[in-house]
């Protein structure tokens, strides 16, 4: 017989569920986030727009998807040259998600209930956005407008909730 863990999924820490567990010196083995790079581009540069994606509900986003979300928005913004653009990721993930595996054995018709409330062993890390949390910042040039906000709506199809873009005007 031959017994097997069950498929971690993102969905299953989409809900923010009780308090957030951030205090990683108490956890042996908490994993460091995956995000390489929190700033890409040109800081100094002299921009004349920003554009900023905001978390539109509540939700858990966990730092592959936070790393996927830098990945398709540099790619698409990068056709510009490197000097032409700066983002930013405006959130970290501090909070420790956990995860009591079970086992899942044929003929597993009901629910495994075993030890109630477990701790459970660290799986990843996530950032916890309520409405209006700013999630990415990505500044250009008035002539790449169009490819800042491709940009940006191919980066929120790789967050797990819903987002708007908003953009401001730096010059006055």
């Amino acid at each position: 017989m031959a017994l097997a863990f069950g498929p971690m999924k993102g969905g299953n820490y989409r809900q923010t569920k009780g308090m957030p567990y951030a205090r990683r010196e108490y956890i042996h083995g908490a994993p460091q986030p995956k995000i390489a790079k929190y700033n890409m581009g040109n800081p100094k540069g002299e921009f004349e727009y920003k554009f900023k994606l905001v978390a539109s509900e509540r939700g858990q986003v966990r730092h592959n998807a936070l790393e996927a979300v830098r990945l398709a928005a540099n790619k698409t913004i990068q056709e510009v040259g490197e000097k032409n653009y700066y983002l930013v990721i405006k959130v970290y993930p501090h909070v420790v998600l956990r995860e009591n595996k079970m086992l899942a054995t044929a003929g597993a018709d009901r629910l495994q209930e075993g030890m109630r409330r477990a701790f459970g062993k660290p799986v990843g890390l996530a950032a916890r956005v309520s409405p209006g949390t700013v999630i990415i910042e990505l500044s250009t040039r008035a002539s790449d407008v169009d490819l800042a906000k491709r940009a940006l709506r191919i980066a929120s199809s790789k967050l797990p909730i819903r987002t708007k873009v908003e953009m401001s005007s730096l010059k006055k």
